[in-house]
């Protein structure tokens, strides 16, 4: 493998909590001490002034649509999309066609990844069989075809003798459960949040407390079974105390949010805008700044994007008939930037939430750090680059972002995967 040496970047590491100017060397995908200049030989020089170097970004929610349904999106073009955001490693969700419930379709995102060489994907498998809720999937078997979570995505796990058992099955093979809390029955045909705006659009909303019983419900079980449970993208005020109070109370619970619930409110849908339409959905300015609260004080532990391409022609309808979800990738780590700049949270805080603890949560071996002997899955920004989110620079085979045509600053401009360099933008 090529030796690399990364000069004069600021590098932010959360595992020795230091954020200093410093050279980092490279050598068979490890990061090693620098070596003397007479051991420097074949080295490629990567000058970093005035860059920030994180650990590499770690997305814990994707959903990449292959197998089934690749006119959204592709294992390659998801991936290209991610590197371009300054994503080292991208997590899998299991509700493709067939859904990644076996050992035979675990495999086969695993053996694609490796056959493209772009950079990390880790399936996560499902809870049930077909996502259906109704009994376990084959859990040992998805552990051995490389599953590093399990989770039935969209479709919250509603019988909780069923949840029980996932989640003292997936303590056995020490895989972390990862919940869409939801009360589907309360949700029902909502389509965005529940109040003023869902009102005035005369579209049924989602109310709030939908995802908050989901949320509650998990953390109970997790309490009970003495289990360690991940809800996925909470958006609520309210999911957020729940969650800090169950924190506070010793019970193994972690927790993830999107770059949308802390940028955006319900009013991004007042022009019936169906790339501002997620589940969970946009709300209110209370719950974006619960969420911003939740993320500065350690309640929250990893933004995820919940990255989720549909087809032009798909979003191009009412907002009753259009699929839910929005692609993220190459717009989280800008997003997160923000925040910085809004003097909310810090880089080291962003490092923590977009790799160091999605690390930890997930088990993905010796990343998440800069620190000697950690792999060398690394990512490089030029934190103070501005610059226009079109159509035209993204990779993903789908374009329905709410953000499409906004002013960022800050932008990956390469990431390093197990010691291979990839320039991004």
């Amino acid at each position: 493998m090529r030796k690399i040496l990364i000069k004069n970047g600021i590098a932010v590491d959360p595992l020795t909590k230091t954020e200093v100017k410093r050279d980092i060397y490279i050598e068979g995908g490890v990061i090693k001490d620098i070596p003397s200049k007479q051991k420097m030989d074949g080295v490629k020089i990567l000058n970093a002034e005035n860059f920030i170097v994180f650990p590499g970004l770690i997305d814990m929610h994707v959903h990449l649509r292959e197998p089934g349904y690749e006119y959204k999106e592709t294992i390659k073009s998801g991936m290209e999309a991610a590197a371009a955001g300054g994503f080292t490693s991208i997590c899998c969700m299991p509700n493709t066609n067939p859904v990644n419930d076996s050992k035979v379709v675990g495999s086969f995102l695993s053996d694609r990844a490796n056959a493209l060489n772009l950079i990390n994907l880790f399936p996560i498998g499902a809870i049930s069989k077909g996502l259906q809720g109704t009994s376990l999937a084959n859990i040992g078997e998805l552990k051995e075809s490389g599953a590093v979570a399990l989770s039935d995505d969209g479709n919250p796990v509603e019988d909780s003798a069923l949840m029980g058992r996932a989640l003292l099955y997936a303590r056995t093979f020490d895989l972390p459960v990862i919940s869409h809390s939801e009360d589907s029955k309360l949700r029902g045909k909502g389509v965005i949040n529940e109040g003023v705006i869902s009102e005035r659009l005369g579209v049924v909303g989602i109310p709030s407390i939908a995802e908050e019983i989901g949320v509650s419900r998990d953390i109970m079980l997790a309490d009970y079974y003495g289990a360690k449970v991940h809800i996925a993208h909470i958006s609520t005020s309210g999911s957020a105390t729940l969650v800090k109070r169950a924190k506070q109370s010793g019970i193994k619970v972690t927790c993830e949010t999107c770059p949308h619930y802390f940028s955006l409110t319900e009013d991004a849908l007042l022009d019936y805008n169906t790339d501002a339409k997620m589940n969970p959905p946009l709300r209110t300015k209370k719950d974006v700044n619960a969420i911003i609260e939740g993320l500065c004080d350690g309640t929250i532990d990893a933004i995820a994007s919940d990255h989720a391409p549909h087809s032009k022609d798909e979003k191009d309808t009412t907002l009753d008939a259009a699929p839910f979800g929005i692609i993220g990738l190459q717009t989280s780590l800008p997003l997160a930037l923000r925040l910085f700049y809004a003097k909310k949270i810090s880089l080291m805080q962003i490092a923590e939430l977009m790799s160091f603890n999605p690390a930890r949560i997930l088990k993905l071996g010796s990343r998440g750090s800069l620190k000697k002997g950690y792999i060398a899955d690394i990512t490089i920004a030029d934190i103070k680059k501005e610059w226009k989110f079109t159509e035209s620079c993204i990779k993903s085979l789908s374009k329905n972002s709410p953000f499409i045509g906004e002013k960022f600053k800050g932008i990956a401009v390469a990431v390093i995967v197990g010691g291979r360099l990839i320039e991004t933008n």
